[in-house]
């Protein structure tokens, strides 16, 4: 069986969030002698290629028209860190290397979807180039959403293809790809074939994202509450409607972590390592993140840590609402990440009018895990949550979640006091009881005999791939 994944981020290589988590781990899990996988991902300008020994595919220079105009592409492979499974980069100098982020902004809206028109379609061709005829195509978002309505279009009677399958995973539905339809054009797609109601046409804007749902063979959200939530009104960012019609398709597979890369025993990024056996370092992981953020070690004082694309999405208007009553916290507070400027704003005036709030602006992969091995408790308040990486990463560096039960936050976390509790949840989207949720943490965390065993029963918590992959893998046969 061939899988080909499509994906505008692939970790080590390029992250932004989760997906590039997922599609950097889930391949190395899928390894068996059934099976042969190939990634295909844009050579953006801040990959390190000698680090990673990419090198040039001979004679892969492939032009290709759209609109009005023809491109021309180059192709580049490595290995998949620690796998034998192909990774091809495709390059085109005015859509993907001139760039050293994955989603560079203030750019023209055409020309963000050229971007991933041209990147998807490239795709395809290059997989005919190659010879690599797919079973299945996993895409992912709406990067590369246009690759199931090709196949079920364009492509429809293209003997290469004709045995195709392919698997639309929705990472985030909030962000679908709608544009005008006079893109269909530059798209190489018929407009009268596709734009209806069944199709791409969404109140008479164009939306990527509904077209993969329509015109995908199976549709999978990150985790299975997360695909019951999308059914409705509230969590269905307007496709409510699209995903109910095609619900026999969707299902839910939560998303695993790579243990191999979050272990605080094993962990190269973090100055002390500990497990669940021997915790005393993880008390010298504190004293080294609180210096990083220029706090004061205080034994006995709890620290909430926050890893968080700083968007609507994840929360923090519930952090502004309370604001003054953070600042009074019996515990410390330290901030990691980049997003929207009034978000930014607010952390940094918080940090200069508190005195145990911190925040650092910018994003740090070294960081982060300092961060999850030196905090005690991580805040995530989401408005909803389709899966969510970084609980599942606090826990087994048993720095115990408070969480708002939407989503992969309410599939992966127990609520304390419950028997085989490893964090805390508030179910409704309200500033208080969020912090009632916080308060309750403080006060558990004074009690030592139930904090480790909050502690110990979080890094017992097994998220890893092996179950998941599985599911995948029968999907993928089932096709």
């Amino acid at each position: 069986m061939k899988v080909l994944f499509a994906t505008f981020e692939l970790a080590p290589f390029t992250k932004v969030g989760g997906l590039a988590d997922v599609m950097g781990s889930l391949p190395k899990y899928l390894q068996s002698d059934d099976m042969e996988m190939a990634i295909f991902t844009p050579l953006i300008g801040s990959i390190d290629r000698e680090k990673y020994h990419i090198e040039d595919v001979p004679n892969s220079q492939l032009k290709m028209r759209f609109g009005y105009a023809e491109y021309v592409f180059t192709l580049k492979m490595c290995k998949l860190p620690d796998t034998n499974i192909n990774v091809f980069f495709i390059d085109n100098p005015k859509f993907f290397s001139c760039f050293n982020c994955v989603y560079p902004s203030g750019i023209d809206s055409w020309y963000e979807q050229e971007r991933f028109i041209t990147f998807s379609q490239s795709i395809l061709e290059y997989a005919r180039r190659l010879n690599f005829r797919p079973d299945v195509i996993h895409c992912n978002d709406w990067h590369t959403a246009m690759i199931p309505v090709w196949i079920k279009t364009s492509y429809k009677n293209d003997e290469f293809f004709k045995n195709t399958k392919t698997v639309f995973s929705i990472h985030n539905l909030a962000y679908q790809g709608r544009y005008f339809p006079e893109i269909l054009n530059f798209a190489n797609i018929n407009k009268d074939e596709v734009f209806h109601q069944y199709g791409l046409e969404h109140y008479g804007s164009l939306i990527w994202m509904k077209g993969a749902l329509n015109y995908a063979d199976k549709i999978i959200a990150v985790s299975p509450k997360y695909a019951q939530e999308i059914l409705t009104y509230e969590y269905g960012e307007g496709l409510d409607w699209t995903l109910n019609i095609n619900k026999d398709k969707l299902c839910g597979i939560l998303n695993g972590i790579d243990y191999e890369l979050y272990n605080p025993q094993t962990d190269k990024l973090i100055n002390y390592n500990y497990s669940e056996k021997n915790l005393k370092n993880k008390e010298k992981c504190k004293e080294d993140i609180l210096k990083e953020y220029w706090l004061d070690y205080k034994k006995d004082r709890p620290l909430i840590a926050i890893i968080s694309r700083l968007v609507e999405q994840k929360g923090i208007d519930l952090l502004k609402a309370v604001e003054n009553d953070l600042r009074n916290l019996d515990a410390d507070i330290i901030v990691l990440g980049t997003g929207e400027k009034r978000y930014e704003d607010f952390f940094v005036w918080l940090s200069y009018n508190s005195p145990n709030v911190r925040a650092r602006i910018e994003y740090r992969a070294d960081l982060c895990n300092k961060i999850y091995a030196g905090a005690d408790m991580f805040l995530m308040p989401s408005r909803f949550e389709p899966c969510g990486l970084s609980q599942l990463i606090a826990l087994k560096y048993g720095t115990i979640p408070i969480v708002r039960a939407t989503g992969g936050l309410d599939d992966t976390i127990n609520a304390y006091p419950n028997k085989d509790a490893d964090g805390f949840k508030f179910y409704n989207y309200n500033a208080h009881e969020m912090l009632g949720s916080i308060q309750y943490a403080i006060e558990t965390y004074k009690n030592k005999k139930e904090w480790n065993k909050l502690v110990k029963n979080a890094m017992k918590a097994d998220f890893s791939w092996e179950k998941s992959a599985k599911l995948y893998k029968e999907t993928y046969k089932n096709l």
